[in-house]
């Protein structure tokens, strides 16, 4: 059997760093963290006491063929404080999403992709969702 402590870090493979760099860390405003020297570009981001790596590789497609925002596809999901404040800080940077404010899962969720077409959700627990 296996005990896990906690997940570690989600990594996930993007094409142009510059543009995943501005993604995660002006659009999320995600801090960057110190990385090693590996022999290949990339960024480590921390979220709480988890990570997220981006893996730079030019010639990488992500797991998403079709880059439109669908929430049935691999993704994977960041807890936010406010969902109007994200929704409305996303709109405000161009950025396309697909709301879903009363999924069946509990989350008030809303789907948007980077540069690459990583899908992310972010959410609220619906309890928690507190509409205008």
């Amino acid at each position: 059997m296996i005990h896990y402590e906690e997940l570690h870090h989600i990594g996930i493979n993007v094409t142009d760093l510059e543009k995943a760099k501005h993604f995660y860390s002006t659009i999320l405003c995600l801090q960057e963290i110190e990385r090693p020297n590996f022999d290949f570009e990339g960024a480590w981001y921390a979220i709480g006491q988890q990570q997220l790596h981006l893996l730079v590789r030019p010639d990488s497609q992500t797991i998403r063929s079709d880059k439109s925002l669908n929430s049935r596809e691999g993704h994977f999901a960041l807890r936010v404080k406010d969902y109007e404040q994200t929704l409305h800080w996303l709109q405000q940077n161009h950025v396309e999403v697909l709301e879903k404010p009363n999924s069946m899962s509990g989350f008030a969720q809303i789907f948007c992709a980077d540069p690459d077409g990583n899908l992310i959700e972010l959410h609220v627990e619906q309890k928690d969702l507190q509409r205008s």
